[in-house]
């Protein structure tokens, strides 16, 4: 309506003066066109909507101006990235590891994986006493993809130089003020300017420590007017305040307080707009990222609906001042920067050959913002620091030098959990973490799970070799386990498993996911009966066994893993044994053990375990899993045999069987494959269905295969990703039993 004003109004003076036999020289400046795009967390990525509008109406933005999430988004177009591009981007990005002080497991030394992400509470030893977790996000993947998006432009510190002119805004934790960011370098800016406080730290710019722009000026219209904007066109994803029929999740809640002083602002910002776009979506948080598709797929539908408006706009503006002059809006072509030298800085602990080494880099090479990336994590993911960012300066002679930014962690943390499963029962689960407390490079620890069942292990692990792919490690482990005794799937008795060890081995990690070595072990078994069911041991066992192994690790998550394949196998002989045993039937001391054929030589085993998850894409994993293990050349032992049930590993030579509880059977070979289909319901909530059939007892005595023993059984498991771990209810059924049983889990054994 606006723009039919104004084609009147110019129609009407230019025929009143031509009337007059006067000429009147008419100005012919075509206005130019800003555009503004707020914050809102999850919310903005419903700006995308409005840049393929955009796009797709033919309209030359002149200036762009964003704050948080539109920063990211304006300052994408900005630099040359097309709405579709962006979109494929957004879609394409994993936002819960991005927004998490997690990175994805592949990223993780061998050595480090089973660890990592795995305690509720992590507190770090600094200035003499542990400091409890201070809730801000170091962000470690949100640099890396940033760094990324932005390389095209890493030669360009001037914003106003981008193919369209930018600038975000961010607050000076100082002082509250603004700061508008328009130089430097943009990947900086942009971080700074979505640094929610309380979630994100604070980042460098200026020389001053600056937070998100949204707790002073979330839809900045007045910078874009002051940047010469004629015309501006805002999108407005943010809602400052949360309905009262609405309670708000953690995020939103401190969303709310920190954007408090912005809601007077936003609101005369908002009358300096010639085309106010409200976004559509109050249903979403700025917290539901993972609800990105559906936000994005809204403001599509937003931009389609707008599209008309901004049509009308390019044809009236051409009708008045005729075509617009030709842009160029292209994303500069910059494939690869050949980095000339190099520049690390925050090393206190460790040393800079380490690092090198650990990041596998060398100077007088080009690189991709791809390959730099993955420089970055390859030292990230030795966990020896917590945050590895890194900038590129233009040299005169068109190389660069990269200025890499290390924050070294803490070399000792204490960890905390809480583990439930209806066999374990309720416990807490300890650990002390300490880096280079015995020599350097090498990692020791303790961990203790205490309740009903107590165990507890420690390891020290001994990084060598230049590039500290070979490892030595020596562990120690001791648990009391209480076993249920099943009698054709009825429980019969109960005792009492004391197990200790003490490993020694040596591996060599080929890569980061895959890891071979040998090592030699000796183990000590007690058995002590507390009710004897028809069959019963009583007395302890110690051996000794060396073995070749090897373990495979992709997965992305050690919580609800969506891809990946996670392997263990090892091969080895179990010689020496020592035992001192008494067996009872029906409570009664068997006298004549010949009868059992028991006997205890030297045999040799194979035990092997493998888990593989496939995305399938809308939240959907198929899951397959295989289990089992054999002792060769070996006569009755029990306190060696493999032990059937459970749905998750908690103990030594356990089978899981979705139908059965653990201890459910035992045999001296057994084998498991379990198939499962796993969706995301809603953010973190699941709902798994499994089945799974094994055999046992398909090898005789003689080392002969015979018939086998079948069982088939089936789950239903419902879970919930929480902050002490994942949560799973599981009701099961298994067909040889005819019982319905239950199951809970929470939390990860070690």
């Amino acid at each position: 309506m606006k723009q039919i004003l104004i084609t009147w109004l110019l129609l009407s003076v230019t025929y009143s003066c031509l009337s007059q036999d006067t000429v009147v020289q008419l100005p012919r400046v075509r206005p130019k066109i800003g555009l503004v795009l707020s914050g809102g967390g999850a919310k903005g990525l419903a700006h995308i909507g409005l840049l393929k509008a955009i796009d797709s109406a033919g309209l030359k933005i002149d200036y762009i101006t964003g704050t948080s999430m539109g920063s990211v988004f304006g300052s994408m177009y900005a630099i040359g990235y097309s709405g579709d591009s962006i979109e494929k981007i957004a879609r394409n990005i994993n936002w819960d590891v991005l927004l998490s002080n997690q990175s994805s497991l592949n990223t993780m030394v061998m050595d480090e994986k089973e660890e990592y992400g795995k305690y509720a509470i992590e507190m770090p030893w600094v200035n003499h006493h542990f400091r409890l977790p201070g809730g801000f996000l170091e962000s470690q993947e949100i640099w890396l993809t940033l760094g990324e998006i932005f390389f095209p432009v890493y030669r360009i510190k001037d914003f106003d130089k981008f193919s369209i002119p930018f600038k975000c805004m961010g607050t000076d934790i100082h002082d509250g003020s603004l700061v508008v960011m328009d130089t430097g370098e943009i990947l900086t800016a942009v971080r700074a300017s979505f640094a929610i406080p309380t979630v994100f730290t604070p980042v460098d710019v200026y020389g001053k420590k600056v937070l998100d722009g949204g707790v002073v000026r979330n839809f900045p219209v007045k910078n874009v007017r002051e940047m010469g904007a004629g015309y501006v066109i805002g999108s407005n994803t943010s809602s400052v305040t949360i309905t009262r029929n609405r309670q708000g999740n953690v995020l939103q809640i401190l969303t709310q307080i920190a954007f408090f002083g912005d809601a007077v602002d936003e609101k005369e910002e908002i009358k300096l707009c010639d085309l106010y776009i409200p976004q559509p979506i109050d249903k979403f948080s700025a917290a539901s990222f993972s609800q990105a598709s559906e936000i994005i797929d809204s403001g599509i539908q937003e931009g389609r609906r707008i599209y008309p408006r901004l049509k009308s706009l390019v044809d009236s503006l051409d009708s008045i001042y005729g075509p617009q002059p030709e842009f160029s809006h292209i994303l500069p072509k910059t494939d690869s920067v050949y980095i000339s030298s190099y520049e690390i800085q925050g090393l206190r602990h460790t040393s800079e050959a380490f690092f090198l080494a650990m990041m596998d880099f060398k100077t007088h090479r080009s690189y991709t913002g791809k390959m730099l990336s993955k420089k970055m994590l390859n030292v990230f993911g030795t966990r020896y620091y917590s945050r590895v960012i890194y900038s590129l300066v233009p040299q005169p002679d068109g190389s660069a030098k990269i200025i890499i930014e290390a924050r070294e962690s803490p070399l000792t943390y204490a960890k905390a959990g809480l583990r439930y499963t209806e066999f374990e029962g309720v416990s807490a689960i300890a650990n002390l973490t300490s880096r280079n407390f015995i020599s350097p490079f090498s990692r020791d620890l303790v961990t203790a799970n205490i309740g009903q069942n107590f165990r507890v292990k420690g390891e020290h692990l001994q990084y060598m070799g230049r590039k500290k792919r070979s490892t030595f490690l020596l562990g120690m482990r001791y648990e009391t386990l209480h076993f249920n005794t099943y009698d054709d799937y009825t429980h019969g008795g109960s005792f009492r498993n004391f197990y200790f060890n003490f490993d020694a081995r040596i591996q060599q990690s080929v890569n980061r996911i895959f890891t071979i070595g040998l090592g030699t072990r000796f183990e000590r078994i007690k058995y002590k009966p507390i009710i004897m069911g028809k069959f019963a041991i009583a007395g302890h066992n110690q051996f000794l066994s060396s073995y070749l192994f090897t373990r495979v690790n992709t997965i992305d998550r050690n919580y609800f893993p969506r891809e990946g394949w996670k392997v263990d196998g090892e091969l080895g002989v179990v010689y020496t044994q020592s035992p001192d045993i008494i067996y009872y039937r029906n409570a009664l001391p068997i006298l004549d053990t010949d009868s059992l054929r028991v006997n205890f030589s030297t045999y040799q085993r194979f035990l092997v375990t493998a888990e593989h998850y496939l995305n399938t894409g809308r939240g959907t994993t198929f899951l397959t899993s295989v289990a089992g293990g054999i002792n060769f050349n070996s006569t009755e032992n029990f306190m060696n045999d493999f032990v059937i049930g459970g749905l998750n590993y908690s103990f030594r030579n356990q089978v899981p069987f979705a139908g059965l509880q653990e201890g459910t059977i035992y045999a001296p070979n057994a084998a498991a494959v379990l198939l499962g289909l796993r969706k995301e319901i809603y953010s973190s909530w699941y709902v798994t269905a499994k089945a799974n059939a094994a055999i046992y007892n398909f090898l005789d005595r003689d080392n002969h295969w015979v018939s086998p023993s079948f069982l088939s059984g089936y789950a239903l498991s419902f879970g919930y990703n929480m902050i002490l771990g994942p949560l799973e209810f599981s009701v099961m059924y298994c067909d040889q039993s005819r019982s319905v049983q239950t199951y809970v889990n929470l939390g990860i054994s070690f």
